[in-house]
């Protein structure tokens, strides 16, 4: 599994310019106000689901974005969706509950867990997310993000959470 120095690396590996600010352990979306608000860009808050077919995902979003998720799996045409259990988390992800992120597909070699990614995410300039720990947060760029998700062979399903109804988007997925 990558550590956070290891995902740096691949970072530089693949041109991903970086920025990290460590802090306290932030465990969910309400917690460091403080610290976001001295951080651009968008933050992030990030689901570990898995479906009654047994199929792992994981949910990027931003942070003010609501998810209904009694119906997400119609959505994204998944089984009925519950939160992935800690230890499944730490066997494909590499993390624990807190510090869930897009990062942590790095440990995910197999893609074992789907990618689903919400349209205003998408569109930010700037996204934060945990570098495999809750304890900093990592901004990159739209590009960065692409050039990340391009170098693990990604291609994420892309939601518009923001309409009257949740749907794929039709977004052109561009740096």
């Amino acid at each position: 599994m990558f550590s956070r120095a290891d995902l740096f690396a691949f970072f530089d590996a693949h041109g991903v310019d970086h920025i990290t600010c460590d802090h306290a352990a932030v465990f969910r979306v309400g917690e460091g106000e403080a610290i976001k608000a001295t951080l651009p860009g968008a933050h992030t808050k990030n689901l570990f689901l898995k479906d009654a077919r047994g199929t792992l995902w994981l949910v990027c979003a931003r942070d003010d974005t609501v998810i209904n998720l009694k119906r997400l799996h119609a959505v994204i045409g998944a089984g009925r969706l519950s939160f992935g259990a800690p230890e499944l988390m730490a066997e494909t992800l590499g993390v624990t509950p807190g510090s869930v992120t897009c990062f942590a597909l790095v440990n995910d070699p197999g893609q074992r867990v789907r990618l689903v990614l919400d349209q205003r995410l998408v569109e930010a300039d700037l996204v934060n997310f945990h570098p495999l720990t809750n304890t900093a947060t990592t901004r990159v760029s739209r590009a960065g993000l692409w050039a990340f998700l391009a170098a693990l062979g990604r291609d994420p399903l892309v939601v518009d959470f923001a309409g009257p109804v949740a749907r794929i988007s039709d977004l052109t997925l561009k740096a």
